[in-house]
């Protein structure tokens, strides 16, 4: 994970966390359709990890949001 890119990890991670609340899902069920553990979606919305495109495109899948929706950030 490159830290000179941690506002836009930061960012990704609170649209994660948004579209999953309006979902209505907890982070261990999202956890649990992605088959990751639930500490790693916790991470990632925290911007305490990286994330793969793989991941992401499940997120989005599970999330039923196009990916590029997780990467719209409202400056």
């Amino acid at each position: 994970m490159d830290y000179r890119y941690m506002d836009k990890y930061k960012k990704l991670g609170l649209n994660i966390a948004y579209y999953r609340k309006l979902r209505g899902f907890t982070q261990s069920y999202l956890a649990q359709l992605l088959q990751i553990d639930r500490t790693h979606i916790g991470n990632i919305e925290l911007a305490a990890t990286g994330v793969s495109l793989d991941v992401l495109f499940r997120l989005s899948d599970a999330l039923e949001i196009p990916v590029h929706k997780l990467f719209f950030f409202d400056d």
